[in-house]
């Protein structure tokens, strides 16, 4: 496989998300995972998911559902559904898995795929960020990535309005 391609990522089914941790687990690859709305990618985006997969073998994004969205961002958003942001996702290199997650943070997700490494951007602070506690508790890492200047879902959104 070429370092431009590779195989297309899939999308895992929330009920399977414990047996997607034990797999990776049981293939001894260090199990990276990271969450948001995705709603725009742009470069942002782009940058921060391989630098986030740059920290183990296997990157599973939490994505948040519509319904999760819409609750946490109001009734404009998501500008795009949860199965085309979960699409266009597995369509880049870093990313391996996608699990979408319908409550307003993803603390149980993380409690049932167990990551080896917790990564959200530098924008928050550590004690901000969902799981943290629970994944320092057995021994797994934080990684704060620090964002790419000028570049965000608001921003751009701003631009079209």
């Amino acid at each position: 496989m070429s370092p431009v391609t590779k195989s297309r990522g899939t999308l895992i089914a929330r009920r399977d998300a414990v047996a997607l941790g034990r797999k990776l687990r049981r293939r001894k690859q260090k199990i990276v995972f990271t969450n948001g709305v995705f709603d725009i990618i742009h470069r942002g985006h782009v940058s921060y998911l391989a630098k986030a997969k740059s920290f183990g073998d296997c990157l599973v994004v939490g994505l948040n559902s519509d319904r999760s969205v819409r609750r946490l961002k109001g009734t404009g958003r998501p500008l795009q559904s949860q199965r085309d942001r979960a699409e266009i996702l597995l369509a880049l290199r870093a990313v391996d898995h996608v699990v979408v997650f319908g409550e307003d943070t993803p603390d149980k997700l993380i409690r049932q795929i167990r990551p080896d490494i917790l990564v959200k951007g530098a924008d928050y602070k550590l004690a901000e960020i969902v799981g943290a506690e629970f994944v320092r508790s057995y021994g797994g890492k934080v990684r704060r990535v620090r964002l790419t200047p000028g570049r965000s879902t608001s921003k751009l959104a701003r631009k079209l309005g």
